[in-house]
């Protein structure tokens, strides 16, 4: 492969988990990445296991026809950010889009809620939210402040958009993934997994046959990225979504398959994965966790 189309997943060396997390970045002041920056957790052994594997299931922008790390929007040429030099990335503005998952949900039965109503914030979950807002609120360039239909993302938006004045818009693109076991307890004693009834749910995970394809969750993902890339161009904007969407869109940008584990996700509660853009160009991928880590496997988190 060469060293352009190794695009951005040859230039981050990003496992898929770990316990470290960078500052948010700051539009105008986040460098173009370095030619190996220090991964965000693990080793680079680690690093790399994760590149080649990639490399053998290329799933993401780069199964479009697209390079990792790139975005073009319709009728636009793809560009590669191996392919410019410095003096032209100096004549694009920079756009960052920081996807922001929601804050700990009250959820004391432990089950699958996705898209089901009424699931709020518990008390941890909405001072999660204030950490978020306060981190965000002082000293970004916010225009723009979208969120998920869903309740628990519309709260965690709630206290950034206070403290900067700012509506908070609707975008059904960016709700919670479907799945077949909403309602349900998934693992453990009396979970759906051990139902036979529920077995050919499990028949594909690579689609996955339970729920919505990470492909379509990409998708949908992906266009409300560029829609608040354009609304937003020159400053900064937040979408508060969901942890399936938020790390299949990550996946999806450094090139990597999108089936995984969901137990290695690196998509804490209230974290932040920013996306840094030169024009239409993705640059960087810079992940936060303002309100401290969480295990991504927890049910109602």
């Amino acid at each position: 492969m060469s060293a352009n189309k190794r695009g951005l997943r040859g230039k981050l060396a990003v496992p898929s988990t770990g316990p470290t997390s960078l500052p948010i970045p700051l539009r105008g002041e986040h460098p173009a990445p370095a030619e190996a920056p220090p991964s965000l957790g693990g080793s680079a052994t680690t690093a790399r296991r994760v590149e080649d594997h990639a490399a053998q299931h290329a799933e993401g922008a780069e199964a479009y026809g697209a390079e990792p790390g790139t975005i073009s929007a319709p009728g636009e040429p793809v560009s590669s950010s191996t392919s410019r030099d410095s003096s032209a990335r100096g004549t694009e503005a920079q756009t960052i889009v920081h996807l922001v998952r929601h804050g700990e949900v009250h959820n004391p039965e432990g089950i699958l809620y996705g898209r089901l109503p009424e699931f709020r914030l518990s008390e941890l979950g909405l001072s999660q939210a204030e950490t978020v807002g306060r981190v965000l609120g002082q000293g970004h360039d916010i225009v723009s402040i979208v969120a998920s239909p869903l309740q628990r993302a519309q709260e965690t938006a709630a206290p950034l958009a206070e403290a900067l004045g700012l509506p908070v818009g609707i975008d059904a693109d960016i709700i919670e993934a479907d799945n077949r076991f909403e309602g349900h307890k998934v693992g453990g004693r009396g979970g759906a997994l051990r139902d036979p009834k529920y077995w050919p749910m499990l028949a594909n995970p690579l689609r996955p046959s339970w729920g919505e394809p990470y492909l379509q969750i990409a998708h949908r993902m992906i266009g409300a990225v560029y829609s608040t890339l354009d609304n937003a161009r020159g400053h900064e904007a937040v979408l508060v979504s969901h942890q399936l969407p938020v790390y299949t869109t990550r996946r999806f940008l450094e090139g990597r398959r999108l089936w995984h584990d969901p137990r290695s996700r690196q998509c804490s509660l209230a974290s932040v994965t920013s996306l840094v853009f030169e024009g239409t160009t993705l640059r960087d991928i810079v992940y936060s966790e303002p309100a401290g880590a969480s295990d991504p496997s927890q049910t109602g988190a």
